[in-house]
């Protein structure tokens, strides 16, 4: 019975820290409607000052709560930093746009904290006056544990407070509703943006600093507790504080206690919580259906145009210099395209459902993974020859996005793309785990080519004429008449039912397709490397996807190869570097704000002034 209590606890002591985190990322999003990857770089900042402050002074019990207290307001002035000098800039534009841009602090915030705290993890010191442990039912239970365990609830009334018994708080609440109406009534929504972002931010540092005396800080820490921070905002439902609370203690003690029971799928227990949580509930535990008003920049899109003479003539250039890569004899260009090819194609099977289907998913990787995995285990366990277990790839892919996309597409926005998280985490767990088959972290190595392609040549024109003729594929269709009422579903999906469109199933179909699209990429991936491993599923692997489409222009077809030319090309150059990650951050932010519809939108945006001017 002691045991059982001590680890209920625990998973309390758990679920402080993550809401602390969580309620900062849902009050951010509330009111900016920002998806802040950064957030999970407030909570790094947190821990990492946190211990500078207490291993560099001799702090008594007082002391270090105010050095706690201290490191959470230095990270909101971080985040008020961040808001006005870089996403005050880009508010009117696309959403995903400022994701792109937290992306990119993420990245100089990374290297950042590798230039001031070193590449070591931190382990801090106990927390004066709450090192030692009290016995409960014969066990002992750490003194720094029951600490936490008050100060989440002291949190969550504080903030209710704060919301509820405040001019502040009434503005934060009504911006959640309806942001457009609060600026018509006069209210400054730069200020309160700004504001938002403080508070957010230093409750996100606040969580970070509390558990220094709990677990060491790493430069990993970042990515590693967003996931889990938009896992509990999403299971307690968008702008509920209350909800994320809840969740935070739901997903915590399963946690606690899964580790026991089911220690097999502790790796990937929330995301299975949480997907079962929002195909029995869309709108999470306390959360309302998303309903977000169109915003100045956020009308419906042009539709597309078919590529005049002088596009068509770029894109016949662009080919024949593919096809004359071999002729410079350089073994390391050919690879290097191989993969910007097999990149481009991943990008583009994206944005069929991205940019036409408004479908925007976290987990693609899930399907570029399945082809990989699909053609290398048949090809290692079965013998297959390469034409059919690049088949199968695509066949596994497809059966993936079949069974992943029948629920995904019965969401929308937000809880839509974490769905798609959720789902991919299940399948990169699979992998991971499963070693008798997959091979776990050792991966699945020797996937050769067939002999008639072994040559490096031969793979590299295969490659480019599956890839060419995918993307073809994939084009020819948005311009068919079921790309048009996959356009329709998105603008508006209430019109598109009443004349007879079925739009859960036609996004559900072209989820399919773009899944086996990424499943043939992965396929030729596996052979182009000669194995596979877990990563390729993981989360950055869909982060990069995102990234890909976004740099190039969601609302452009030429967008996704163009941008994964450009991402891939120029992280390969820049990751030789000391501090690439800044460096490559920098550019990602340069390229947010000077180019806010993307590379291939700026240049057709250019092209049209041009033809426009007298």
């Amino acid at each position: 019975m002691g045991f059982y209590f001590t680890q209920f606890l625990t998973g309390l002591a758990s679920a402080s820290s993550l809401f602390l985190v969580a309620a900062g990322l849902s009050i951010i999003f509330g009111v900016t409607r920002i998806v802040n990857l950064a957030h999970g770089s407030f909570y790094m900042l947190g821990a990492y000052i946190a211990y500078s402050i207490v291993t560099s002074i001799d702090v008594g019990p007082v002391g270090f709560w105010l050095a706690v207290l201290a490191a959470a307001v230095a990270v909101g002035l971080i985040g008020v930093a961040v808001e006005m000098l870089l996403l005050r800039r880009i508010y009117h534009a696309p959403e995903m746009f400022q994701l792109l841009a937290t992306f990119g602090v993420v990245l100089v915030v990374q290297d950042a904290a590798l230039a001031i705290w070193g590449p070591a993890d931190k382990l801090g010191p106990r927390a004066p006056g709450l090192d030692g442990a009290v016995r409960i039912f014969g066990e002992l239970v750490p003194q720094y544990d029951l600490a936490m365990i008050v100060l989440g609830p002291l949190v969550l009334g504080a903030i209710w407070l704060l919301f509820h018994k405040t001019r502040w708080g009434t503005l934060v609440r009504a911006a959640t509703q309806d942001r457009q109406m609060l600026g018509a009534l006069g209210a400054n929504q730069k200020v309160l943006f700004t504001s938002v972002f403080f508070a957010g931010a230093a409750l996100a540092g606040l969580g970070g600093a509390a558990q220094v005396p709990r677990e060491a800080v790493s430069l990993f820490t970042d990515l590693n507790i967003i996931a889990e921070a938009f896992v509990i905002v999403v299971v307690g439902g968008m702008g509920s504080i209350l909800g994320a609370f809840l969740a935070a203690v739901l997903i915590s003690e399963l946690n606690a206690f899964g580790i026991l029971i089911f220690p097999q799928i502790t790796l990937v227990l929330m995301f299975l919580v949480m997907a079962v949580i929002l195909v029995v509930r869309p709108w999470g535990l306390l959360g309302r259906p998303e309903f977000i008003a169109r915003g100045p920049g956020e009308m419906p899109e042009a539709p597309y145009r078919p590529a005049d003479g002088r596009l068509k003539l770029l894109g016949l250039a662009a080919l024949l210099l593919l096809v004359a890569v071999p002729l410079a004899g350089d073994d390391f260009l050919m690879v290097l395209m191989v993969d910007v090819l097999l990149l481009a194609l991943f990008a583009t099977s994206l944005h069929f459902i991205m940019g036409p289907g408004g479908m925007v998913s976290f987990g693609h990787a899930a399907y570029f993974g399945l082809g990989a995995y699909g053609a290398a285990m048949l090809t290692k366990l079965l013998d297959t020859p390469m034409e059919l277990a690049v088949a199968g790839g695509i066949a596994a892919a497809a059966a993936g996005a079949v069974v992943f996309g029948w629920f995904c597409v019965r969401l929308s926005g937000v809880y839509f793309a974490m769905l798609t998280l959720a789902f991919a985490q299940i399948g990169w767990s699979v992998v991971f785990q499963w070693g008798d088959v997959t091979g776990g972290d050792d991966g699945i190595l020797n996937v050769w080519p067939a002999a008639w392609a072994s040559s490096r040549i031969v793979f590299y024109y295969l490659t480019l004429a599956l890839c060419t003729g995918a993307i073809l594929f994939m084009r020819h269709l948005l311009y068919a008449p079921f790309g048009y009422g996959l356009r329709a579903g998105r603008d508006s999906p209430l019109r598109a039912e009443a004349i007879g469109i079925d739009v859960r199933m036609r996004q559900w179909h072209g989820f399919i397709l773009a899944g086996a699209m990424s499943g043939l990429a992965g396929s030729l991936y596996a052979f182009s490397k000669g194995s596979v491993f877990p990563d390729i599923m993981a989360i950055p692997q869909s982060i990069d996807g995102l990234m890909m489409v976004l740099l190039g222009g969601v609302k452009t077809l030429s967008g996704p190869y163009v941008g994964a030319a450009a991402f891939h090309l120029l992280e390969d150059q820049i990751s030789r570097l000391e501090f690439w990650r800044a460096i490559l951050g920098v550019t990602i932010l340069f390229l947010v704000i000077v180019f806010p519809q993307g590379l291939v939108g700026f240049l057709r945006q250019r092209l049209s002034r041009d033809e426009a001017a007298p």
